[in-house]
């Protein structure tokens, strides 16, 4: 492991000053992504700008409705916040289905949206991978191993999937990220954030160099009060997704009166469904027309030799999840 500085943030805005005055230098929360790859040698930061000290641990209302979400916030409290189980259920089970307990405890939410890609090639400095060097070429595009990669948004450059369960449930519920920068605060939505892969799959999010995250803004959702989230793995506990979903489901009369529909491990970003919902929106709340739904979505999929599965995975999911939510409403 390269030698770097170490440096603990007071505030916001020192925070910000210490990462800009060094370009190699990377803010750290929990450390449950980036001192793995600090190991492995993907990442060499020159300094380590700890911002666990800030004033960003805290879940709070927000203005005009819904909750405030610190960046440090770890995983495990935002599972357990009573606001987000009561209001925000596929959000509770999307954080208790990543990692394990004691992860959990010190991952942050800022750091969950921000990991790198699980791929092997890029974790592997010994294998040429355009996210960790541009230009490089991508083994799992040229038929290297790619059973987990990406069928929708990806592109002849990358084909490697976000990790983040917790991501996919707030894309479902159209969170918004706020950021600082040394020109002042910024905020985006959750599903502008993240970059498509195209041509430079180096390049993740549009945020500012150096810029900090500071919170993830969720609005008031009536509907997500009825959400819930699914995921397949490899194993039964602790491992990546193969595919997940995070729905939410209003249905009055035997009508879909609102859905909200996000796809995981399926793309280079947590995966908003929109073609679903515009399908969904107005339909009777049957397994044919979430069938039609799911169908709708995945006709852009894109898929390797030894990832197509994941097409047919994904439409039985949005189904079965479709349906439960649709089926407690009728009880």
């Amino acid at each position: 492991m390269r030698e770097f500085d170490y440096r603990r943030a007071d505030d916001v805005s020192g925070a910000v000053a210490l990462l800009g005055a060094d370009p190699e230098a990377r803010y750290l929360g929990g450390g449950t992504s980036l001192v793995d790859l600090m190991k492995s040698g993907v990442e060499r930061p020159a300094r380590l700008v700890d911002v666990r000290s800030l004033p960003l641990d805290r879940i709070e209302p927000a203005d005009g409705g819904g909750l405030r979400i610190g960046a440090t916030v770890t995983n495990s409290d935002l599972a357990a916040h009573p606001g987000i189980r009561e209001r925000y259920p596929a959000l509770t089970q999307a954080v208790l289905a990543g990692a394990s307990g004691q992860l959990r405890n010190m991952a942050t939410v800022g750091g969950n949206l921000l990991q790198h890609t699980r791929c092997g090639y890029f974790t592997d400095v010994t294998s040429p991978c355009n996210k960790r060097v541009s230009g490089s070429g991508c083994p799992a595009v040229a038929g290297g191993e790619h059973h987990n990669h990406a069928v929708l948004g990806a592109s002849d450059h990358c084909v490697a999937v976000h990790p983040s369960d917790m991501g996919v449930a707030l894309t479902a519920f159209d969170a918004v990220v706020g950021y600082e920068t040394a020109d002042g605060p910024g905020e985006l939505p959750l599903t502008d954030f993240y970059l498509p892969v195209g041509d430079t799959p180096h390049r993740e999010t549009v945020l500012p160099p150096g810029a900090l995250l500071t919170h993830v803004t969720l609005p008031p959702a009536r509907v997500a009060a009825r959400s819930r989230y699914r995921k397949v793995r490899e194993r039964a506990s602790y491992a990546f997704a193969i595919g997940s979903v995070a729905a939410a489901l209003d249905v009055s009369g035997g009508v879909v009166c609102d859905a909200r529909l996000a796809l995981g491990a399926v793309a280079s970003r947590p995966w908003r469904a929109r073609a679903a919902e515009r399908v969904l929106t107005g339909a009777p709340a049957t397994a044919e027309y979430f069938a039609a739904a799911a169908d709708a979505e995945l006709a852009a999929a894109r898929t390797l030799p030894d990832n197509g599965y994941k097409v047919t995975l994904m439409r039985n999911l949005v189904v079965a999840v479709l349906s439960e939510l649709a089926g407690e409403v009728a009880r």
